[in-house]
């Protein structure tokens, strides 16, 4: 009965969200409702454990998701994420300069949403196509493909960032993880296959998209908008080894632990930005305190999902579907970490959204898990997350973002951009399946 619940949930869930539209949040905490109660559970008992669930998902994460956004947003406006790509593009020049738009991309996309992110490098694709004379698919995808696995792959972002919450994962060892999968999949995703891409002509309505241009001379300098944009993957990678180098109870073991936290990291972060890429650049602490506010707007709707993701694990923990899960998963003859991949990007295809698939996924695979000790949290999280981006296509919100700025046809955007979005997903995969013989 759990197991026929489970998969009566996840249609439900799938059903509301994609054919009934209604909002995810929503949809989530309906479904969570009905879970409990037909497992059994006292209504009380099913309030009790949503908020539990929303609770216990959210905590730490909100601060690392909301000063990720205000991170993000200061990266963006400030310009340094075009000095970031123009930088770049100098250095490897036009007979290599997919491969570093794909550097640049991959650089910008750490500390963006995928979906700001894409509104940022969109003017910087089509001024690098009009100036180098390379068809705008082949410079647009290695970009994208960037983007899009930063935001799969690497915490701060929301969705790995949760799933790593969930699974007891480490931030930390899981950022150099991903860092590492992350190369291949970028490489064949962006340069190579974005070299095949050459008949694909964009009909783009350059009227439409009339984008906040900043002359080079009022961008920030290089070296301060490499170190902005880096400074999380910087904090959160060698505080790891520091730590356990200096003497415990030192004062610089206190401080390096203190650094460690991711939310304190991201925190610090955000300081250097407003000061390196607001005060020092003559605006005043009003102008970037109102950017703040509006990337923790732009920030919220994603904390519902993954808050409501959140009450549905709970749920599945409470009722004990998660228990009886687990048991049944232990006698499946296949690798955890394929897995909890194959379940992601079903619930992807399904449903649309990287981010339900991945922080649903975490309710269904947990229990395998917990009583597994072979398999490493961290590389679980890579596997859920290359998984959510499996074959986007028509229901989600990113195949749209890409054909209607690029004014492709369906047929074009499912050639391009969903062929894009698999590789991304299938090499992750591979990647991380390799990682686990070594590690």
């Amino acid at each position: 009965m759990p197991l026929v619940l489970t998969f009566l949930g996840i249609l439900a869930l799938i059903f509301l969200i994609a054919f009934v539209k209604i909002d995810t949040f929503i949809s989530f905490v309906l479904v969570s409702l009905a879970i409990g109660l037909a497992s059994g559970m006292e209504v009380t008992a099913v309030g009790k454990s949503i908020q539990i669930g929303i609770g216990g998902t959210l905590g730490e994460l909100v601060l690392i998701v909301g000063f990720g956004a205000m991170l993000g947003r200061l990266v963006a406006e400030s310009g340094a994420a075009m000095r970031i790509t123009n930088v770049l593009i100098k250095i490897f020049g036009v007979k290599n300069l997919r491969w570093g738009l794909a550097l640049a991309g991959f650089i910008i996309g750490i500390p963006l949403f995928y979906n700001a992110g894409f509104i940022i490098v969109f003017p910087l694709i089509i001024t690098i196509a009009a100036s180098s004379g390379l068809p705008m698919m082949t410079v647009a995808v290695p970009m994208l493909a960037a983007l899009s696995v930063a935001h799969g792959y690497l915490p701060p972002h929301p969705s790995p960032a949760a799933i790593s919450g969930q699974l007891g994962a480490n931030i930390g060892r899981t950022l150099i993880y991903g860092i590492i999968v992350s190369i291949p999949a970028i490489i064949i995703a962006g340069p190579i296959f974005g070299k095949t891409l050459t008949k694909y002509q964009p009909r783009i309505d350059r009227d439409l998209f009339k984008i906040r241009q900043i002359p080079d001379e009022e961008l920030p300098g290089a070296g301060i908008s490499f170190f902005v944009a880096l400074l999380p993957v910087l904090l959160l990678t060698l505080t790891g080894p520091l730590k356990s180098v200096l003497p415990i109870g030192s004062f610089g073991h206190t401080i390096v632990t203190l650094l460690a936290e991711p939310y304190i990291g991201m925190l610090l972060s955000v300081l250097v930005a407003v000061y390196f890429l607001g005060i020092r650049r003559g605006l005043t602490m009003k102008a970037v305190m109102k950017d703040l506010e509006e990337a923790i707007k732009a920030a919220s709707p994603v904390l519902l999902v993954i808050a409501g993701a959140g009450a549905l694990k709970q749920i599945f923990i409470d009722s004990g579907t998660s228990k009886y899960i687990g048991e049944q998963l232990q006698g499946v003859d296949m690798s955890p970490l394929l897995l909890g991949w194959g379940i992601a990007a079903v619930i992807r295809v399904c449903v649309g959204s990287a981010t339900v698939a991945g922080l649903t996924t975490v309710g269904i695979i947990l229990p395998l898990i917990q009583n597994q000790t072979n398999v490493k949290p961290e590389l679980m999280v890579l596997a859920i997350g290359s998984g959510s981006l499996m074959m986007s296509h028509l229901n989600d919100g990113g195949f749209w973002l890409f054909k209607e700025y690029f004014n492709l046809s369906i047929k074009e955007t499912l050639q391009t951009w969903t062929v894009m979005e698999t590789i991304v997903s299938i090499v992750g995969l591979f990647g991380v399946l390799a990682l686990n013989l070594v590690v």
